[in-house]
């Protein structure tokens, strides 16, 4: 059956930057574009070949080689989705330096090169939903560079507690999603994310080892894990011209998780 976003090509003409692209919601979000009329280049350590009109392999833990990335990207790019990420089974630094920080100097970096009126598109997490209890810790993480990671891990504990690295990176993406809401509005490109539950991806039993009855709870609340079909869409969706006014928002996609927390949360 095609959808009705499918039918409209939401992104006809218009190029997007996918990192990420060679698995999981990544490389959904790559064929999600195209079928929606857009091109797509791809960022990834890994080799593909699907769904991608130019690719660019990168490790997105190497300052240089993401240096090296942006001055090779054509001018104009519409859009910038942001989904390459690692899971909170390696270590501490290695999880702040690519979910954070490396996505913080990507995208700063490549404005310049966006064209005007482009979206970029981050992907947190419902992990990160509890952001407002962190306050300090992503203050002092605004103007972290690669070689400050280490030390900043150890002064926070950060790899003490098994997942809170991950957590934090998706609390710190959220807030700085909402804190460039504006940023950039004189040339018209907005920030927004996505914060999904649960994904049946390759990483999902990184999640289950780390977190353990966690994790498994936490599921329970769910009719079922989400997909990389049900978050792609709305990548897409954000990407479009449709949502030009929505600016710093978070968007859960999640079956119903973050609702459930919030209740429990408050004696709803």
């Amino acid at each position: 059956m095609t959808t009705r976003w499918q039918t409209k090509k939401i992104l006809e003409g218009k190029t997007i930057i996918v990192t990420g692209c060679a698995s999981g919601i990544g490389l959904e979000t790559a064929r999600t574009i195209k079928e929606a009329g857009g091109n797509v280049i791809g960022v990834d350590r890994d080799m593909t070949t699907e769904y991608v009109d130019e690719l660019y392999r990168v490790d997105l833990s190497d300052k240089r080689a993401i240096q090296a990335l942006i001055m090779a990207l054509p001018m104009g790019a519409d859009g910038l989705a942001n989904i390459a990420g690692v899971p909170p089974t390696l270590p501490a630094e290695t999880v702040i330096r690519v979910n954070l920080v490396a996505l913080k100097f990507l995208t700063e970096n490549l404005i310049p090169k966006l064209a005007d009126g482009a979206s970029i598109v981050n992907l947190a997490s419902l992990a990160g939903h509890n952001w407002r209890n962190s306050v300090d810790q992503i203050k002092d993480c605004e103007n972290l560079d690669f070689d400050d990671v280490a030390e900043f891990v150890r002064r926070h504990g950060i790899d003490k507690q098994a997942g809170r690295s991950y957590f934090f990176s998706k609390e710190a993406l959220v807030v700085w999603t909402m804190q460039n809401r504006w940023t950039w509005r004189d040339r018209g490109i907005r920030m927004n994310s996505i914060s999904p539950g649960p994904v049946d991806t390759p990483i999902l039993k990184d999640f289950v080892a780390t977190l353990g009855e966690r994790a498994r709870a936490d599921r329970d609340t769910m009719d079922r894990p989400g997909t990389p079909e049900d978050i792609a869409p709305i990548v897409a969706f954000l990407l479009s011209d449709m949502t030009k006014w929505i600016r710093g928002t978070d968007i859960p996609a999640d079956g119903g998780m973050a609702s459930n927390i919030f209740c429990n949360m408050h004696g709803l």
